[in-house]
């Protein structure tokens, strides 16, 4: 069976108040062609369909666009989840009556995980759907109070799941969220966290059981610890973290005993995130910019000393994409400075964070109640910021 796996469009994704749409259509137009010319069996979709829970009409109407491509003109069908950054209800809609035409969303989580089998010259591959869910559902659905991590709620999911599994059956599991194995997993400043003080991961041992773990969440295409466990990566770099990304579509062919084989069909965008450094008046300087492609995405860094008179309009007039300007010297000193924003704080969660600023400007500990209100706060903060964004 050949299956085309991709992951995190974020359709509708704004960066730095700079609409992605039109890049986004671009990709996609390169993703039906990847499509169209591997002609697999299926397509699978792992999660942030949209950037937004409510998801601008271009963003609808592209993602209409696209899926119509596949499968009215293709005949390929394909299977949806949501992610963290989707609304499970919105993106559900229509979903019974689109199952005919051999569209499969499941955007809302369910006490038994929906089962789609479809079948290739050898026999039937199960393909189950599970969208993102945050544990306090599962727990309340399973009506289990123990449930209190993202791993803990995996591990309930499938324990359930194995009573009606055949594992001598091709067995496919489409998820999305952190999924930790032995490899370190990379990440990027784009990708929303899951939850509060480091419970947000699933361990791959959770996915031993499948042939193939189709992952959404993480923007880097990569393995997840083991070599059946993947994340396709985002359709486009959404962030200057990702500088260093190649973006690609995952093309997963898998045998008659189940074993599968992963290769990437590179995407190509029409205008890359590039990171750009040096003096201002280099940098306006045409013997630079000549030589180099102005059309892109720039974050650009500045090493002049002292202040600077109005930089982005002036670099903006040589490079109209600009989207970020930092300043080398000041960038320095922030990391020099011994807070938690210095050296290592991506690697803390906003809880942690909190305390250790709150320590540095009290010199108390954060009392047991009050870590407890700065969790509900934070966690509020994540689950609505689409809501707010729209607001303001």
């Amino acid at each position: 069976m050949k299956i085309v796996h991709t992951a995190d469009w974020h359709i509708g994704k704004i960066v730095n108040e700079y609409s992605m749409i039109g890049e986004q259509e671009y990709m996609l137009g390169q993703f039906v062609e990847i499509v169209k010319e591997e002609e697999p069996h299926v397509v699978i979709i792992a999660g942030d369909i949209y950037d937004r829970s409510i998801a601008p009409i271009e963003a609808v109407e592209l993602l209409d666009k696209t899926l119509g491509r596949i499968i009215l003109d293709f005949g390929i069908p394909v299977l949806l989840i949501s992610g963290n950054h989707d609304s499970p209800e919105r993106l559900s809609f229509g979903s019974g009556i689109l199952r005919s035409k051999n569209l499969f969303i499941e955007g809302n989580f369910k006490k038994d995980i929906t089962k789609i089998v479809i079948n290739d010259d050898y026999n039937k591959v199960n393909f189950y759907m599970l969208p993102y869910v945050d544990p306090a559902i599962v727990r309340n659905i399973y009506e289990d109070g123990s449930i209190r991590t993202h791993n803990q709620a995996m591990r309930a999911i499938i324990d359930r799941l194995n009573g009606n599994f055949d594992k001598s059956e091709r067995n496919i599991m489409i998820t999305h969220g952190y999924a930790r194995g032995i490899s370190e997993l990379s990440f990027s400043d784009s990708e929303r966290p899951l939850s509060i003080g480091g419970t947000d991961y699933v361990e791959i041992e959770n996915f031993q059981g499948f042939n193939y773990t189709a992952l959404g969440h993480l923007h880097r295409p990569q393995y997840a610890g083991g070599k059946k466990v993947y994340y396709s990566g985002s359709l486009l770099k959404y962030s200057f973290s990702e500088v260093d990304h190649k973006k690609s579509v995952t093309v997963v062919n898998m045998d008659e005993k189940g074993d599968v084989i992963i290769e990437q069909k590179e995407l190509k965008p029409k205008r890359d995130m590039r990171d750009l450094e040096g003096k201002l008046s280099e940098l306006l300087d045409p013997s630079t910019y000549r030589n180099i492609e102005q059309e892109h995405f720039y974050r650009v860094i500045l090493t002049d000393k002292g202040e600077l008179l109005d930089p982005i309009s002036k670099l903006k007039s040589v490079y109209p994409n600009v989207l970020q300007i930092m300043v080398k010297e000041r960038i320095k000193d922030a990391r020099d400075i011994k807070t938690a924003a210095g050296e290592g704080y991506k690697d803390k969660t906003k809880l942690q964070l909190f305390k250790e600023f709150y320590k540095s400007i009290t010199e108390d500990d954060l009392e047991t109640e009050n870590i407890e209100v700065m969790s509900r706060i934070i966690e509020g903060v994540e689950k609505k910021g689409d809501d707010l964004y729209e607001a303001y």
